[in-house]
């Protein structure tokens, strides 16, 4: 299985080391295309050697060979909502992990969408039960 793993680079950091837990759990069940997403050494600067149109040209190549979308949406992202409208577009099934925080709301345009799965989790071992639900799910389709 191709997992394809979207969180917040430029849209901020705070939230690697939830990315870095995530990934690694999801490299149990197939490659995980995006594993980079995860690195506690990545700035909001982002990959700074590479131009944003060889980023977004291999993104793109690897969004459109995932078999599934993982995102961890709690940091708003531009990035990370331009690769969900593209996974909703290419049809790709998507699970939304966010943590509720105090004083904001997840995206109506992202928690609204019927054709992503959406789960609030508290802690890591809460998010890899929605993980798991999700790709039992999506093994059996």
């Amino acid at each position: 299985m191709k997992i394809y793993f979207a969180g917040a680079i430029r849209g901020g950091r705070e939230d690697a080391e939830f990315y870095f837990n995530i990934i690694h759990y999801l490299e149990k069940f197939g490659v995980v295309l995006t594993e980079h997403v995860g690195s506690t050494e990545l700035s909001e600067k982002g990959e700074v050697s590479r131009t944003d149109n060889d980023i977004f040209q291999r993104d793109l190549s690897w969004l459109q060979s995932a078999d599934v979308v993982v995102a961890e949406v709690s940091t708003p992202s531009l990035g990370v909502g331009y690769e969900l409208g593209i996974a909703e577009k290419l049809k790709i099934p998507v699970l939304c992990l966010y943590r509720p925080i105090t004083g904001k709301r997840l995206s109506a345009m992202i928690n609204g969408n019927e054709k992503f799965q959406c789960q609030a989790y508290q802690g890591f071992d809460e998010a890899k039960i929605h993980i798991n639900n999700f790709l039992k799910q999506e093994q059996k389709t």
